[in-house]
């Protein structure tokens, strides 16, 4: 279909397109074409290894935003067993870019919120095309906060390019709620999970991103700033949003290697829109292995827990060079003082 075949997808789509022209040419003209359809299969399988094994961060990108990629809602019906969706603020409006309410995991009662995009120009315009406005996230909030009181864990779904920013948003407060969010995160007295299923964007994602662990599937991303949004500022160009993924560090394996993410959620042969009942498996088991881990731990534990977690993110140390590495940094050669990223010893300089 037209849209949702990515460019670098092509050669592959080509070669499946062929595999099925020849079954069906088989079956017609009643043919054996077996081998030659099991060595295009074969072709075909080495050809989707090398091309989802090797991805850069643009494609991990274009994969996050692929229009048939799961939704919010799409994973709460296959992960929970059941969901009672909420609605409102209470001081606006109900927002449809957010969604939340009651579910079961398990066996046990959860909050649940996240972000929703639609699949369709009328589904995404009733949906602000997932940008929540702050309406959305005082509900998420307000669902929040219940679910402290309750003693129900949170599992935060995010998947958005930001929050939305109009001219109305502001005047309702967008960066305060989203300052706010952020802040009463840190402290909910109640165990949050935060999975990022695709798009991870800016304040519209740190506003329900705040939580005692943080998953992302595989070709999921998490950043300050679209890589357009970052493009335009940088080099007053739009179009270098390529580039600007790559200087952003924003997958999910560069999040997991500066202790941001905490696990990466493997995605099916081809990502998530492929075989969604299987990643919502994945995703379901690794939220009652987390929910597992934090669910004994006292709720002041776990915020102090969660501070110290947030606090390290972004901690380097700093050593003076050797000597001779003094006198090579004062000829022009090399640096005085070296940073040193999460994972290294202390008074160790990263290679």
């Amino acid at each position: 279909m037209i849209g949702l075949t990515l460019d670098f997808e092509r050669p592959l789509v080509e070669l499946e397109k062929r595999i099925e022209e020849l079954r069906n040419f088989s079956t017609e003209k009643e043919i054996d074409l077996s081998e030659e359809i099991a060595t295009l299969e074969k072709k075909a399988e080495m050809l989707r290894r090398e091309i989802f094994d090797n991805l850069t961060p643009w494609q991990r990108v274009q994969i996050a935003r692929h229009p048939r990629r799961p939704t919010t809602l799409d994973y709460i019906g296959l992960i929970f067993d059941e969901f009672i969706e909420l609605h409102g603020d209470r001081a606006f409006r109900d927002d449809g870019a957010m969604v939340g309410g009651i579910a079961s995991l398990a066996g046990r009662p959860v909050t649940v919120v996240g972000t929703q995009k639609g699949r369709d120009t009328k589904e995404n315009l009733a949906r602000n095309f997932g940008m929540p406005h702050p309406e959305g996230y005082r509900k998420a909030l307000r669902l929040m906060k219940q679910a402290e009181k309750f003693r129900r864990p949170v599992v935060s779904f995010v998947d958005v390019v930001g929050a939305y920013p109009g001219v109305e948003a502001e005047e309702r407060g967008q960066g305060a709620i989203i300052a706010r969010n952020i802040a009463e995160m840190t402290r909910l007295a109640t165990c949050v999970v935060v999975v990022i299923t695709g798009e991870g964007g800016s304040g519209g994602a740190l506003a329900i991103g705040v939580g005692d662990r943080l998953l992302m599937l595989e070709n999921a991303y998490f950043s300050v700033i679209s890589p357009e949004g970052c493009a335009a500022i940088l080099w007053k160009d739009g179009s270098k949003a390529q580039e600007a993924s790559e200087v952003l560090k924003l997958t999910a394996a560069d999040m997991k290697r500066l202790g941001i993410a905490d696990e990466i959620l493997p995605e099916p042969l081809g990502a998530a829109h492929k075989d969604r009942e299987a990643m919502a498996r994945t995703i379901r088991e690794a939220l009652i292995s987390s929910m597992d881990e934090l669910s004994g731990i006292p709720p002041r534990r776990l915020v102090e827990r969660r501070y110290a977690r947030l606090r390290r993110i972004g901690e380097f140390v700093t050593r003076e060079a050797a000597q001779h590495d003094l006198a090579e940094a004062a000829s022009g050669g090399g640096e005085a003082v070296r940073a040193v990223g999460p994972g290294s010893s202390k008074g160790e300089a990263n290679a």
